[in-house]
């Protein structure tokens, strides 16, 4: 029978109004709590409880998948990570947090564990399996610039990258006459002691012999150099969905560098260019319009610009300098497929230079006020 996933802001202990500041601090307490080696007699229910911190870390430390857990719940932010759920190898990017936190418990830098190989780390490779080849490959991280309008109603782009990509002449063997590694004794692992504040504990990594694979060859393949693999060029298109920001970051699932023990991610990154009229504010837009003191007080229909082309307005009479109009559903279209708007500021500019009929006409006002302005207000 399926379990209910805890809310993650009661995994972390934190309010629903939490800053991010103070997010990261319960992570990084409760991580240290729960380090299955901080738990010996209770080592499989730490390694859980772990992966719960850790999933709930994943969201509610990046802006746009707290927005739509928010909204709604835990079904939709499951669709930021791959099949079968949030997997710690595949969805956890919040790795360089991990290296803060333990690189000093285990007497140095995490070095250049990733994904699978962090999880070895972590959890002191100690799960009762043996590995059967060198860790996962690398993610490639590719950060495209996109333009307000390609960000508002989605895009698709190609991406031209390299790639490290199984060796065929040698299947990804490294060559032939596999033997079995002298170092590790074929475990793909070699333990080693560190002292730490927490006394001394037992370091598990990748032999550095034979990169975790347990063999060596005698012959190394004359394509890729015993390497196993060779770097390609790759061309993919992608269709990038609408409302992305730099906080949000797409997994293309193994397209990135191979290993023996599975493909990395492309993992896409958003940079947004500057545009010449309109500022982002989440999923509105809003740009400032310059009106006179006749549309003010007497009311218009301009036509003004909008994302992707033009549009007819009503300015309302007795508009004051600084209020806005709104345009409903001419803003971006955001992640969770609901549109923002359009937001026109309106500022009042006085001519500075009148002709004589002008300048006639403002006497004549100035005589005739009408209705008298507010008297002096406190500035907030």
């Amino acid at each position: 029978m399926a379990t209910t996933k805890r809310d993650y802001y009661e995994v972390l202990g934190v309010k629903r109004d939490a800053g991010l500041d103070e997010i990261k601090t319960a992570y990084r307490r409760l991580a240290k709590q729960y380090h299955p080696d901080m738990n010996p007699g209770n080592r499989k229910e730490s390694e859980e409880r772990f992966k719960e911190l850790s999933e709930a870390y994943e969201v509610l430390s990046d802006t746009r998948k707290r927005q739509v857990y928010d909204q709604y719940g835990h079904e939709a932010a499951s669709q930021n990570f791959g099949p079968g759920g949030f997997n710690f190898g595949r969805d956890f990017t919040h790795v360089d947090d991990l290296r803060d936190i333990f690189g000093g418990v285990f007497g140095g830098s995490f070095g250049d564990f990733t994904g699978e190989g962090l999880m070895d780390m972590i959890f002191g490779g100690r799960t009762g399996r043996r590995r059967t080849g060198r860790a996962r490959g690398h993610d490639i991280r590719i950060q495209l610039r996109l333009t307000l309008e390609e960000i508002a109603n989605g895009t698709e782009k190609e991406l031209r990258f390299a790639r490290y990509e199984k060796c065929e002449t040698c299947n990804g063997k490294g060559g032939k006459d596999l033997v079995t590694c002298p170092d590790c004794r074929g475990q793909g692992q070699v333990q080693s002691v560190a002292r730490t504040i927490f006394g001394q504990m037992m370091q598990v990594s990748a032999c550095p012999r034979c990169g975790g694979a347990g063999r060596t060859v005698k012959e190394p393949c004359p394509t890729c150099q015993g390497a196993g693999r060779v770097r390609r060029d790759r061309v993919l298109k992608v269709r990038v969905p609408s409302g992305v920001s730099q906080d949000t970051a797409l997994p293309l699932h193994g397209e990135g560098h191979w290993g023996p023990s599975g493909s990395g991610d492309v993992r896409l990154e958003f940079e947004e260019k500057p545009h010449e009229l309109f500022t982002r504010v989440e999923d509105n837009v809003v740009f400032e319009l310059p009106i006179t003191p006749a549309q003010a007080a007497l009311g218009a229909e301009l036509e003004v610009p909008v994302l992707g082309g033009r549009r007819t307005i009503k300015i309302p009479a007795g508009i004051q300098h600084g209020q806005a109009i709104r345009v409903r559903g001419a803003g971006v279209k955001g992640l969770d497929g609901n549109r923002g708007d359009l937001l026109i500021r309106v500022a009042i500019v006085v001519p500075d230079r009148l002709s004589s009929r002008e300048r006639e006409l403002y006497r004549e006002l100035q005589r005739n006020p009408g209705e008298p302005p507010p008297g002096p207000r406190k500035v907030e």
